[in-house]
């Protein structure tokens, strides 16, 4: 049993661990080469690695998206969505994708020439699922080297672990000066009619016993 509880908790911390690393923002440095729209089916269950704006119906089954072509300072391609966010989750309340599509398209240089940005995005990119990070925001780069720290990310994390470890520490309180003591009560009242029973058992085996004389 041990086993399975540990591999529980294993699992449940690799699900908090993957939706974080999912939602928190995170930084890029790269060169934007290119962008384009392209018309994307959503009607499979990949659909929930796309945005869904207020602005859009949730029984469409395709629409166009915007996209960013990128290459790191490695030389690494990367490509990102450009999507609103609206109202819904994850709440980055993004409503100007137009205006980033417009920054994009004017950042665009040559390897011979760079402008280098830096594209505040969240999400993954997986070529089997065919997912994109979304783009947040584009803001200039000094160089390949100016990848900001991440505030955002750090601070929402302290945050959570702090919560995590309050409700840790007065479950574990509770859990002590509550549940320990009455689960010692029932065990003791366990001891107390089995010591009853075997008494009572007794008393009849002696009974008996004088019975058969």
């Amino acid at each position: 049993m041990a086993y399975v509880k540990w591999i529980f908790i294993l699992i449940f911390w690799l699900f908090v661990g993957g939706f974080l690393h999912y939602t928190l923002p995170q930084y890029d440095v790269v060169r934007i080469v290119n962008t384009y729209e392209e018309r994307k089916e959503l009607g499979d269950w990949t659909r929930m690695f796309w945005s869904t704006p207020d602005t859009q119906s949730s029984g469409l089954s395709n629409r166009d998206v915007q996209f960013i072509q990128a290459v790191r300072p490695n030389g690494k391609a990367i490509v990102y969505r450009n999507e609103d966010t609206g109202w819904n989750w994850p709440p980055y309340f993004k409503f100007d994708t137009a205006n980033l599509y417009t920054e994009a398209n004017d950042a665009i240089s040559t390897k011979d020439d760079p402008e280098w940005v830096r594209i505040m995005h969240y999400g993954w990119r997986s070529e089997l699922l065919s997912s994109f990070p979304n783009a947040v925001s584009i803001s200039a780069a000094a160089g390949p080297d100016d990848k900001p720290i991440n505030w955002i990310s750090i601070t929402i994390l302290v945050l959570l672990a702090a919560i995590f470890w309050a409700i840790f520490v007065r479950l574990r309180r509770f859990k002590r000066n509550r549940l320990d003591p009455m689960f010692e009560n029932v065990e003791d009242g366990f001891y107390a009619a089995g010591d009853a029973i075997d008494d009572r058992t007794r008393g009849v085996r002696r009974w008996f016993g004088r019975k058969s004389k």
